[in-house]
């Protein structure tokens, strides 16, 4: 499986031959939407930095809401939540997508507002690979995110949703949910059930141009 970030949420995911491309944004937000080619989009919810399909030139299908789809050996299945921790009342529902290929568990936690329940933290105990927000403001911050991370123990974390130099609103820096941790920068995260790391691990993904 390989991983790549074109910036805020929006993730290129390899796997079975097959490439996914989470929450497009709008180019309004600062990142150029110079998005690939690909066979599947997930959108997670309907906020226009998480649902520009129109920036993707060419694709097969978008997956929206409660999905639960298979195809070329890839399951991959939509779960409602919440944008904020009144329960969607401030900023609506949102949905995280589980993906499962070549024997790994992807969870990309879309805008997560708040922390999971027991019934969630069960329906993704299996994460391999956590997307998780940690700019805070409309989602979850750094504090927020650990919890979530000790919930879940994923062998990998991956921070999106985070201020960067492109981003045109403000949100916290990445810094703030690495403050005394270890990490390792990539341009493209390829990983394997067999090179899974143990402890957790994180990743920040450089910018894919």
């Amino acid at each position: 499986m390989k991983i790549k970030w074109f910036g805020h949420s929006c993730f290129l995911i390899e796997t079975n031959g097959t490439k996914i491309l989470t929450d497009p944004f709008d180019e309004s937000i600062g990142y150029p939407a110079k998005f690939p080619e690909v066979d599947l989009i997930t959108v997670s919810h309907e906020h226009s930095d998480h649902n520009a399909i129109n920036n993707v030139k060419t694709y097969k299908q978008v997956l929206r809401g409660t999905v639960d789809k298979e195809t070329n050996g890839i399951k991959i299945k939509g779960i409602p939540y919440f944008h904020d921790e009144a329960r969607g009342a401030k900023r609506g529902r949102i949905t995280i997508f589980k993906i499962h290929s070549e024997n790994l568990s992807l969870v990309h936690l879309s805008d997560l507002g708040t922390r999971l329940t027991e019934n969630e933290v069960k329906e993704l105990s299996d994460v391999n690979i956590l997307l998780i927000p940690v700019g805070s403001v409309f989602t979850i911050g750094p504090e927020e995110a650990w919890k979530v991370i000790n919930q879940l123990k994923p062998n990998i974390v991956i921070p999106m949703h985070y201020k960067t130099k492109y981003l045109r609103f403000d949100l916290l820096g990445v810094n703030e949910f690495l403050k005394g941790k270890q990490y390792e920068e990539k341009d493209i995260l390829d990983i394997s059930k067999e090179t899974l790391p143990e402890p957790t691990k994180i990743y920040v993904m450089r910018l894919s141009q």
